[in-house]
């Protein structure tokens, strides 16, 4: 640590009041930019987040709203969150440039690692859900709720709601995306020692207790969204375990070498 990385660090209240409010600006105007580019685009949108139904039933099922206000409010929805998902990389932009100035040269760049893989990693738990979870899921309640060809004719006829379908996929895609944040916290907080290899190695059963139960939670209650999310949040878990090994032994050797010299 140098003097002029402690100097680099230190500000007076008003920089920092004014600094956090360009920020916050900015955070603001992008995303205004995005809502209104996702409220504009909206149709096309909800057009590719019917895809996984049409996949999942294997039919051109239409859906329907029962309310007045139904479609405006479905375009609302996805303007917001395609506001925040677009977004996303100026706003955590703007959060590490508003701390970067209290940071030290190293923890700079110890921490520009984490801000690309949380975007990354959420993309996948969201990927995981549109390609596969998404349609196995649907097909699942489809085919319980169309029962079989005598239940039909009784007159059982399923005709799904527009806005709580949207719920539904915005749900799944929000709880896998931050869920699929578990190696970059984990990572984080063994890099900065919070934990250690040794304590996830011995906590891993207490792990899959946990995993479970927040699968069981966050999805549908059936069994293949239950596994769907738990199996690869054990993965991520043990992808964690290992970065933090790694971690350890660089953060070791460096020791050592510093030692040495």
């Amino acid at each position: 640590m140098t003097q002029q990385d402690i100097d680099a660090s230190e500000a007076p209240l008003i920089e920092h009041l004014i600094e956090l409010r360009t920020r916050l600006i900015y955070c603001v105007l992008g995303f205004i930019a995005a809502f209104i580019f996702s409220f504009v685009f909206s149709t096309d949108i909800l057009h590719y987040l019917i895809l996984p139904f049409k996949w999942g039933t294997g039919t051109d099922v239409s859906l329907i709203s029962i309310k007045l206000l139904g479609v405006f409010l479905v375009k609302l929805k996805i303007a917001f969150f395609g506001g925040l998902f677009i977004g996303f990389p100026l706003i955590a932009t703007q959060i590490y440039r508003f701390v970067a100035p209290g940071l030290y040269s190293h923890e700079k760049q110890a921490f520009m690692p984490y801000l690309v893989a949380t975007p990354v990693f959420f993309l996948l738990g969201a990927a995981l859900v549109y390609f596969f979870l998404l349609p196995v899921a649907i097909h699942f309640f489809y085919a319980l709720a169309a029962g079989t060809g005598t239940e039909t004719q009784q007159g059982i006829q399923l005709m799904p709601d527009i806005e709580a379908y949207l719920d539904f996929v915005m749900m799944l895609i929000l709880a896998f995306g931050l869920c699929f944040q578990l190696p970059v916290i984990l990572t984080l907080l063994g890099h900065v020692g919070v934990v250690s290899y040794d304590q996830l190695r011995s906590g891993r059963k207490f792990a899959i207790v946990g995993v479970f139960v927040v699968a069981a939670i966050l999805t549908p209650p059936d069994p293949i969204s239950q596994i769907s999310m738990a199996v690869p949040l054990m993965g991520l878990y043990e992808v964690s375990v290992q970065a933090v090994r790694f971690l350890e032994a660089r953060r070791r050797k460096k020791e050592a070498a510093e030692e040495a010299a």
